[in-house]
């Protein structure tokens, strides 16, 4: 098991309280393993601090703005390839089926190509197969990475980081990231966003990332107790 991919996972999910809590000990892992150095490594510490002490509720609302909020970082890694093509289908069911012969089992309100649940998969494979998937989408973490910089996004890091663990010799030739056109924040492109989502009045019981708490468990991170219900927003 490769907790590197835990920690990096956990990193890219909805801020908990149970993420939170474990964050103090994930600087710890990372220098155990050594598979991120440099700058990438410093930054990671930094984002690990700043959900270990800061309120959790600023923290929820910096990750729904990136995350949420623009398709152009969106962490479901298809999307990027495929945008909303039949491909991506095909696509899902492959990579669902991926996990299956490893015994894991998505959770069934989360997409295959979810990048936490990717990492959460790699984290069970050997490094070096590891190395290999993650160097065929290491076109779109590279991308990722560059769009957050420009955001100066402390969480460049963790794309950085996996840019630097992943195995460039497997990258595809032909691989492509598609450039989304320039994100309407407007008010009105907000309502009608709001109208074609389905609304739902407090808290979402399927917000944050299905798969976090299974990634701590597995951690030599003691996890903490499951968030309230206050700690939801």
């Amino acid at each position: 098991m490769t907790k590197t991919f835990k920690v990096l996972a956990a990193l890219l999910c909805y801020p908990t309280r149970e993420i939170c809590d474990a964050a103090r000990d994930f600087r710890g892992v990372l220098n155990e393993e050594g598979l991120v150095a440099g700058p990438d490594l410093t930054a990671l510490g930094e984002l690990a601090a700043e959900l270990s002490e800061r309120d959790l509720y600023a923290l929820q609302e910096r990750y729904v703005e990136l995350f949420d909020r623009s398709r152009s970082l969106s962490l479901h890694l298809f999307e990027h390839v495929h945008g909303e093509s039949r491909d991506r289908g095909q696509a899902m069911v492959d990579l669902k089926a991926l996990y299956e012969q490893s015994g894991l089992e998505p959770p069934a309100n989360e997409l295959p190509d979810f990048l936490p649940l990717f990492l959460e998969y790699l984290s069970t494979q050997e490094l070096a197969d590891a190395r290999a998937l993650l160097g065929e989408a290491v076109h779109v973490l590279d991308a990722l990475a560059d769009r957050l910089r420009k955001r100066e996004s402390v969480y460049a890091s963790v794309f950085g980081a996996l840019g630097q663990i992943a195995d460039r010799h497997a990258a595809l030739d032909d691989a492509e990231v598609e450039t989304p056109a320039e994100e309407d924040q407007s008010l009105e492109a907000i309502d009608k966003a709001w109208e074609e989502e389905q609304v739902i009045f407090g808290p979402d019981p399927n917000a944050g990332c299905p798969v976090a708490k299974d990634m701590l468990s597995q951690m030599a991170v003691p996890p903490a107790t499951n968030p309230s219900k206050g700690d939801r927003p």
